[in-house]
């Protein structure tokens, strides 16, 4: 059953997901009716969860469920959206499938979703330290009574680093490469991840899978969000485009994550600010390593700017999925024979 029918309809898939996203994100309406993507993910990780990850199963037995739990997690959505498409193409005028499928991809994608909580945060802060804590506490999972004004304009920073590449540019690369299912594929590893793999005692077998699959899979957007975040310093004249790449390629590989570390760099080095460093979760401190050389103290204005950096790296993203989606239109229609 071939997916893919030539490269240009995934990337004008994923180019209209990406307008869409950015234009109306995803209806609270629909959450409140259907509920989303994401959540229906969520509930079948939960109920593999309750049923193989039993309290009197054995550590080995707990790591073997593990992979059969992920391995179901991530073929199961993937192949009925898989399904969905071809008969789509099958069924509709390609033109009319194209736009089907990138109104569905939209809802894989969190750009203004993310636009509107980080937002949200700036707003806060200038009403006061509490409102802040407030606002920052749905975005990041650190403890906000123990965070200064400047702490937390840097893990609202942080966030939108982060969530720009596994939020957005991995749900669009996966989009890129195989439609609407694709995009599945990653969001369905990602969800099992942000539910399954924390290094608990009930998770550290059990979600060993779903932490390294993540990992795998958020590897080539990370690197891509690092160069958007790059190219897009290079457009503004208040960046440091150059103070970026030296601190991406000096400091991209000391974060705690494997892939987190690059747009987090390449946003610090722009900003000319630091991000990271210690930071305390449940009341456990962990001392992680400064991201950046910059000044620590950021100020809403620094989140401001943090938000105009990822708006224009949003941007770029959508005009090169245009413009290679008309390209390798072009290229197919020219091989067509006549």
């Amino acid at each position: 059953m071939k997916i893919v029918l030539f490269p240009g309809r995934n990337l004008s898939t994923t180019a209209i997901a990406a307008a869409c996203d950015a234009v109306a994100g995803y209806p609270q309406r629909l959450v409140q009716r259907i509920g989303h993507p994401v959540m229906w993910i969520g509930r079948l990780t939960d109920m593999l969860d309750r049923r193989l990850n039993r309290d009197t199963d054995s550590d080995p037995v707990r790591y073997r469920n593990g992979f059969v739990a992920m391995s179901i997690i991530a073929t199961v959505p993937c192949a009925t959206v898989a399904l969905v498409q071809v008969l789509a193409f099958r069924r509709l005028p390609p033109p009319l499938a194209i736009i089907a499928g990138g109104i569905l991809g939209s809802s894989l994608s969190a750009q203004r979703s993310l636009w509107e909580h980080v937002r949200a945060v700036s707003i806060a802060a200038r009403q006061g330290l509490p409102q802040a804590r407030a606002a920052v506490s749905h975005i990041v999972g650190r403890d906000p009574a123990q965070l200064d004004e400047a702490a937390v304009m840097r893990a609202a920073v942080e966030t939108l680093a982060e969530n720009f590449s596994d939020g957005i540019v991995a749900p669009l690369l996966w989009m890129s490469l195989g439609g609407p299912a694709g995009a599945v594929f990653y969001k369905s590893v990602n969800t099992a991840d942000s539910m399954i793999g924390h290094r608990t005692p009930r998770h550290d077998r059990f979600g060993f899978a779903a932490a390294k699959l993540d990992d795998l899979v958020n590897l080539p957007a990370s690197r891509l969000s690092a160069v958007w975040i790059l190219l897009a310093a290079m457009t503004m004249a208040d960046m440091d485009a150059r103070g970026a790449w030296r601190i991406l390629r000096r400091d991209a590989g000391h974060h705690r994550s494997p892939n987190a570390g690059w747009p987090e760099a390449a946003m610090a080095g722009a900003l000319g600010v630091r991000l990271s460093g210690p930071r305390s979760y449940n009341g456990v401190v962990s001392h992680e390593p400064w991201v950046g050389d910059g000044r620590a103290d950021l100020t809403p204005h620094d989140l401001d700017r943090a938000l105009a950096l990822y708006r224009r790296a949003c941007m770029l993203q959508g005009g090169v999925l245009v413009a290679l989606s008309v390209m390798l239109r072009r290229a197919w229609r020219a091989r067509r024979p006549s």
